[in-house]
């Protein structure tokens, strides 16, 4: 493909600059590769009530 190719062409109809601009922006968002979703992050407080770390809620009522 040449660079003075275009990409797509009307074949029908007469479509407006805003139609025009709104079928580009669907093609774009279409061919864009998904992102992948950012993993939830948990916060100390949340963290402090899971089992298994001796910082949490339990070992807080042990003797020192």
């Amino acid at each position: 493909m040449s660079a003075e190719e275009p990409l797509f062409r009307v074949v029908r109809g007469v479509p407006t600059a805003e139609e025009l601009a709104a079928l580009v922006g669907a093609i774009i968002v279409r061919t864009r590769p998904a992102a992948a979703p950012t993993p939830a992050t948990e916060s100390a407080w949340a963290r402090s009530g899971r089992p298994g770390g001796s910082s949490g809620w339990r070992a807080a009522g042990l003797p020192r």
